[in-house]
């Protein structure tokens, strides 16, 4: 997966792809060894600032990433680069607590001209660290590639564990201008099995041969350990040519470990079945709303009694009938865009945290009180809603969202199931609007995943002063979430950003035309960002779920 960074002039530009490893990082685990992560940032205007980060490598001080970045390249642009790598001990997002392992400062012209560029890791104070080392490799992008989509199996890989079964996965790697393999991918580790059927992937052809369908690829398949010391079970070559032929029947590969083919008796370790395999051109988000996807958003709004007491001023609840609160203007902002995209204009709002009319403390209901007909018409029939709600409940907790989420992800479970007759034709927008931590993160966090699967993305928006650091881990931008069970997310779903970094702070306590503009001014942006990855997370599930845009309606 490649996070993509944009640039800042205007003009033709080349993009390029950059792709880290590191060699000898230092051990700061007592009992075991690091797991790095790489982080990139990016020079702007004189402040350091990062654009994404590779996956956690654990047990490994020899990383080879595949998360990739794709920058804009500005021949004319001097742009400053900082590559920082970290042992990760823990899931919070903050860096602070986890251990520095060195950076690298360079112009990215350097690392398009010095191809690869070698390094050495750097302190803080720019004084080598001995023996570390990164290496980073660039290549052009080129636009509209291809997309390969297979599936893998094995069977009857050999046993690497005394106690149990292997614990296999497959490392994909292509061969780059100096000879040197690079990974490219690596599927996920199926536990305690000799016969493990992968989950299907896709990848851009570029990255898995350079976009020739004659160069070599090399898969490697090891039985994974704790400690980072995985063990080859073998290995083979194909290319993208060959692989083709899995688009009409099943491939068989010999898995070949190289210290044991002069064995007299030796036949293979296993063998490997490409099961299927296809090539499609990358399709838009402008192709799934052309081909007639809507857009399905719903309201999640925060009725917790930390919101503070509706009547008061000091309440981010409070109805001022001059300047609408955070809940009221992050609903219009981001309903305003998702609108364009339902045909019906009619979205479901929820509620909760609060105690009813009834007597009943509810974190799932509807702010019409219908929960046969949640829906609102209109974003402005959804903050009525809300408005006549807020008279009519007392605030309430604690901050559960689970079964908000739980709630549109059945929903998008029953369109899902639809998909097999009806194609690529629903998505859903749920807008979570909360006032400070969550009281359930650790049911919240098995919703999201389980929602990975799911036609669904989740945007998060902080109202309010509260310390809102807890909420970063649920955004998958610093790694894959996984849930308390162990499962892992499929994709990343969540945005998660607090108001107050778009509300103008000059227009505080002002009533004026002037100060009301500011503050449809910040909402747009609010709604601009948290919204910008939605289309991305569009076709991102429609590929993963091997679906193309239906045909234009006539």
């Amino acid at each position: 997966m490649a996070l993509r960074v944009g640039g800042s002039s205007g003009g033709p530009v080349s993009r390029v792809e950059l792709r880290i490893e590191c060699q000898n990082l230092l051990k700061k685990d007592t009992s075991s060894k690091s797991d790095p992560c790489a982080v990139f940032l990016l020079e702007k205007q004189g402040q350091w600032m990062e654009y994404g980060r590779t996956e956690n490598i654990e047990n490994c001080h020899d990383p080879k990433f595949t998360k990739t970045f794709v920058i804009d390249y500005f021949f004319e642009e001097v742009q400053k680069v900082k590559i920082q790598v970290f042992d990760i001990d823990n899931k919070s997002p903050q860096l602070t607590d986890d251990d520095f392992l060195g950076e690298l400062q360079c112009n990215l012209g350097t690392i398009v001209s010095r191809n690869p560029m070698v390094e050495p890791l750097k302190k803080r104070n720019g004084h080598p660290i001995g023996g570390s080392v990164i290496t980073i490799r660039s290549e052009e992008m080129k636009e509209g590639g291809e997309i390969a989509h297979m599936s893998f199996n094995a069977k009857k890989l050999d046993n690497k564990d005394f106690m149990g079964k292997s614990d296999p996965y497959i490392e994909m790697m292509r061969q780059g201008p100096d000879g040197s393999w690079q990974v490219t991918h690596r599927t996920e580790v199926i536990k305690n099995t000799l016969n493990p059927v992968w989950r299907p992937f896709s990848l851009p052809v570029h990255a898995l041969c350079s976009g020739d369908h004659s160069k070599e690829i090399k898969f490697d398949v090891y039985d994974w350990d704790k400690d980072g010391s995985h063990d080859l079970i073998g290995g083979f070559t194909t290319s993208v040519k060959e692989m083709m032929a899995a688009s009409d029947q099943e491939v068989t590969f010999q898995c070949i470990n190289p210290k044991k083919k002069s064995k007299k008796k030796y036949e293979n370790s296993g063998t490997v079945h490409l099961t299927s395999f296809k090539l499609s051109k990358p399709m838009t988000f402008l192709d799934y709303i052309y081909g007639g996807m809507q857009i399905n958003f719903t309201v999640g709004i925060d009725f917790t009694a930390s919101n503070g007491n509706p009547r008061s001023n000091t309440s981010l609840h409070f109805m001022d009938p001059n300047r609408p609160n955070e809940y009221v203007q992050a609903t219009r902002a981001v309903g305003a865009i998702c609108q364009d995209y339902d045909s019906d204009k009619m979205f479901p709002a929820l509620g909760f945290g609060a105690k009813l009319p009834t007597g009943e403390v509810s974190f799932e209901f509807a702010l019409n009180f219908n929960p046969s007909n949640p829906y609102c018409n209109g974003i402005e029939g959804v903050i009525a809603a809300y408005q006549n709600c807020i008279q009519s409940v007392e605030l309430y907790g604690p901050t559960n969202v689970a079964p908000i989420i739980q709630h549109m992800a059945r929903f998008a479970a029953q369109s899902q199931a639809e998909e097999s007759t009806k194609g690529a034709g629903q998505y859903y927008v749920l807008l979570l609007l909360t006032d400070g931590a969550l009281s359930d993160m650790p049911q919240t966090i098995q919703a999201i995943v389980n929602a990975t699967a799911l036609p669904m993305s989740i945007i998060i928006v902080g109202v309010g002063q509260a310390d809102f650091s807890n909420m970063e881990m649920l955004d998958g931008d610093g790694g894959t979430l996984r849930a308390p069970n162990g499962q892992e997310s499929r994709r990343d779903i969540v945005q998660f950003v607090p108001f107050r970094q778009f509300k103008n702070e000059a227009s505080m306590g002002i009533q004026s035309e002037e100060s009301y503009a500011r503050d449809q001014a910040s909402a747009q942006e609010l709604a601009r960002q948290v919204l910008a990855e939605v289309p991305q997370q569009v076709v991102q599930y429609f590929t993963m779920r091997g679906l193309t845009p239906n045909k234009k309606p006539a």
